[in-house]
């Protein structure tokens, strides 16, 4: 039996130059922006990749993002969020 496994998340991951994000005024909320049409995202996902910039490590990241919010172990949910723009395509 052959087990799947996921594709590994990139060492430093970066936005794809397919979108931006951006503070949109009238979502009230971040936005990625992309030609086809727009995603709007909670707080934490525009913190998470506001920080995804290709010079962080995906540990530097997470260290941030707990500091940010003033939490301990956030691992597992912004790994989450990670794989989640990944399979999208949102970060390389």
């Amino acid at each position: 039996m052959t087990e799947i496994t996921d594709p590994p998340l990139p060492e430093r991951p970066r936005l794809n130059k397919m979108f931006r994000l951006q503070w949109e005024p009238a979502q009230e909320a971040h936005v990625l922006l992309y030609p086809e049409g727009m995603v709007k995202l909670n707080q934490s996902a525009a913190e998470i990749l506001k920080r995804c910039d290709g010079e962080r490590t995906i540990a530097q990241l997470i260290t941030e993002i707990e500091q940010a919010f003033g939490e301990k172990d956030l691992r597992d949910p912004v790994m989450g969020m990670l794989r989640t723009a990944f399979e999208q395509d949102w970060i390389q």
